[in-house]
């Protein structure tokens, strides 16, 4: 404790700065990261239908969530297999 009350006045506000410096950089590359992993992908409010509820929507919207489904599946697949592909590649 003696080493805080040594330290003259003002100096929490520095360590304010490195805190809220270190918030930014985290918050920016979470942002980063989300938008090169298609976190901010608007249409991802059609994957929460399923064939059921085609009676309860529109008929474009329904073909919308057909659309964003097949392209979400393709997505899915292309991802396992690239996945598979870096598992067994030789060392």
């Amino acid at each position: 404790m003696d080493f805080l009350d040594s330290l003259g006045d003002g100096w929490t506000i520095y360590l304010w700065l490195v805190v809220g410096g270190m918030i930014i950089a985290v918050s920016i590359y979470g942002i980063r990261w989300a938008s090169q992993n298609q976190q901010f992908d608007e249409d991802i409010k059609y994957l929460v239908f399923n064939e059921s509820d085609k009676d309860k929507m529109s008929p474009a919207d329904y073909a919308k969530s057909r659309e964003v489904l097949a392209a979400q599946e393709e997505t899915r697949r292309q991802v396992l297999q690239r996945q598979a592909e870096e598992r067994h590649r030789p060392a």
